[in-house]
């Protein structure tokens, strides 16, 4: 369908997971793709391949998104090598969960400077080229425990949390300028992450989803393509929950 032809997109965090599904989708939908992990090691490579597959460009950049002086170098990178920014899908995230009594503070520092800061610091850095162009679209990734909490991951649950309300407050700062910001929040995905869990943990996740299955990356892909094209043209400031009904 083309619904994404020229335009350029950034998604961190691409070289597996949920990242890579939405690299691959968007590829898929004409864009060309700059993709960014701590490393540019095999997956990422591999990623980089699948995406050229579908006759667009795309490019690994080796960047920690929690920096900022990182981070400025290589949205600056990708605005020379591309030409331009349209999409920009913030989804680098870690989780390090464990009960508030036990919870360090260094676990707390550490997901909140990757999950929360790094929105922060691709968002600041890409605005001025969409201010620019007076277009834009940016997706964050929340999570459903970011809407409703969960016991053992307050540290997760928190950075989450400042994604929608720093998500809300971008879309209401940029939107006179044509640019667009949501977020999406997935509920249990089944990813590399998930799949390390044990099988009794997996079924009892499960049997709290109305729809009794986990979700696939794809799921999430497809509702991130909804929020880059202009299907969702009216559409800013909001949060979609992609969690088969889990957050009902």
């Amino acid at each position: 369908m083309d619904l994404l032809k020229g335009k350029t997109a950034i998604v961190t965090g691409a070289a597996r997971g949920i990242g890579h599904a939405i690299a691959i989708r968007f590829a898929q939908e004409g864009a060309n793709i700059a993709i960014t992990d701590l490393a540019v090691d095999d997956n990422a490579r591999e990623t980089v391949k699948t995406i050229e597959s579908y006759g667009v460009k795309a490019k690994a950049y080796a960047s920690d998104a929690s920096d900022y002086s990182q981070t400025n170098q290589v949205v600056k990178a990708i605005a020379e090598d591309f030409g331009k920014i349209d999409i920009l899908v913030n989804n680098a995230g870690i989780t390090r969960d464990t009960l508030l009594m036990r919870m360090t503070e260094e676990q707390w520092d550490l997901v909140i400077k990757i999950n929360l800061k790094s929105v922060f610091n691709f968002t600041k850095t890409v605005q001025p080229y969409m201010l620019k162009q007076r277009s834009g679209t940016i997706i964050s990734m929340s999570s459903v425990v970011g809407v409703s909490g969960n016991a053992g991951q307050a540290n997760y649950s928190a950075s989450k949390a400042g994604i929608i309300g720093f998500t809300k407050s971008v879309a209401k700062e940029v939107g006179s300028r044509g640019i667009r910001c949501n977020a999406i929040a997935p509920g249990f995905i089944d990813t590399e992450m998930t799949r390390k869990l044990p099988e009794d943990v997996r079924k009892a996740w499960t049997q709290q989803i109305p729809l009794r299955r986990a979700g696939l990356p794809e799921d999430v892909a497809n509702t991130a393509l909804f929020l880059a094209s202009d299907l969702s043209s009216y559409v800013s400031g909001q949060v979609i929950n992609v969690c088969g009904g889990l957050n009902t």
